[in-house]
């Protein structure tokens, strides 16, 4: 049932159905072994693949859909911290090529993200991170009031000024990791859907990864751990301990109109976001948290949080009042402290690589994410910087010399 947007919408319940069990793999020994078929995980196995590795990823339910495949659909390097930007401008290198890399290109489009500012305080945030993105190579344009009304009449009159970054765009999350799924098994990477990984441990072949339903374990000589919200249990089986907390971001989308919105937009400290989508013109928006659970894989939007949103949106967008709000939705998302992701090597376990934990702001970091895990894994290492973005900074050090000494810490 639609209703206007200004009325907003009942609660909906997210149901995820159980997934029989596929037909049991044929016992090898594989290159690279990848827990989880998100975006990232797709995205490694494609590219270890395309190194000639022999790889198998082992998802319980359905490459992307999870997190991947339920988020809001930006493209975006603006306002990201200074340890991404790396893995942010690398990805948007590999979306610009996406139908070559997997035969589409998933409905993506350049089409600028604006970051609004609503005070001095905002404006001063935008130019700040104006000269962070120069250093890194990336061109933001920081607009004035004047210009910001006469680019982008549409907006609410409570914006002082903002950010465009034109390289920006998006794409539909449905379509992405899908595609990335069935070009890497296209390469000859075994991808195995409906299986739950109960265990895995070091073994004599690397790893052993222990499959519900299955008496043969399936074994690889390197594991990599893309498991999303569940990827500190994994790495809690090899004593790399961090807590990562579960976030479900409450979003909606309305009925189709006429072209309107252009860029992106986003606002200074976060708390919205809106975009139209390309092609059919329904407009997508997101605000505040619903809930969820990763033990049940249950997750759902909450009616006073999509009312909320709504208004908000139309804050934005004042245009917005009388358009038709088809649903809302969420999904589960693994959240870290600092709101990084951790993306790197294990600091116990050689051969174990980890990147989970993006916090609802992984989809476009995705193509990159999974093609420095395949160099890392392949390679020995990357070109690309994950400074700042290792497990190793959630490790205390103790502050007495002779604690750290036994700690083999220096």
């Amino acid at each position: 049932m639609s209703v206007r947007l200004a009325a907003c919408v009942d609660r909906r319940r997210l149901n995820r159905s159980r997934l029989p069990p596929l037909r049991e793999a044929p016992v090898t020994v594989f290159d690279l072994a990848i827990i989880g078929g998100g975006l990232a995980g797709c995205s490694a196995a494609l590219h270890a693949r395309r190194k000639g590795a022999s790889v198998v990823l082992l998802e319980r339910g359905r490459c992307g859909a999870q997190s991947s495949g339920v988020n809001y659909g930006g493209v975006r390097q603006q306002g990201r911290h200074p340890a991404e930007l790396p893995l942010a401008q690398r990805s948007r290198k590999i979306w610009g090529r996406l139908a070559e890399l997997v035969g589409s290109d998933c409905e993506f489009a350049v089409t600028g993200h604006l970051k609004l500012a609503r005070s001095d305080p905002d404006m001063a945030e935008l130019v700040a991170h104006q000269e962070i993105a120069r250093q890194h190579g990336l061109t933001l344009d920081v607009l004035e009031r004047a210009d910001l009304r006469r680019r982008y009449p549409y907006l609410g009159e409570g914006f002082v000024g903002g950010s465009l970054c034109a390289e920006d765009g998006q794409a539909n999350p449905r379509l992405v990791t899908p595609a990335f799924a069935r070009t890497a098994k296209r390469f000859g990477a075994v991808i195995r859907e409906g299986c739950t990984i109960e265990r895995a441990a070091a073994s004599h072949t690397g790893f052993a990864l222990f499959i519900a339903g299955d008496t043969t374990p399936v074994h690889a000589r390197r594991l990599v751990n893309t498991a999303g919200a569940w990827g500190a249990r994994v790495a809690e089986w090899f004593g790399d301990t961090v807590r990562e907390d579960v976030m479900a971001p409450n979003m909606c989308v309305t009925e189709p109109i006429a072209p309107l919105i252009g860029p992106n937009l986003g606002i200074c400290g976060g708390g919205m976001y809106i975009r139209q989508a390309r092609g059919h013109g329904s407009v997508i928006f997101g605000s505040g948290l619903g809930v969820a659970d990763r033990d049940t894989l249950r997750a759902r939007p909450l009616a006073d949080v999509t009312m909320d949103a709504a208004k908000a949106a139309i804050e934005m967008v004042p245009a917005l009042a009388n358009v038709l709000l088809v649903r809302s939705w969420t999904g589960i998302e693994g959240r870290m402290s600092d709101g990084l992701p951790v993306v790197g090597s294990s600091p116990t376990t050689s051969n174990l690589f980890h990147a989970f934990g993006f916090s609802g702001h992984g989809f476009q970091l995705g193509p990159a994410v999974g093609a420095v895990l395949a160099e890392l894994c392949l390679d020995g290492g990357s070109p690309t910087s994950l400074e700042g973005l290792s497990m190793t900074r959630f490790i205390r050090r103790p502050t007495n010399p002779a604690a750290r000494a036994a700690a083999g810490q220096t």
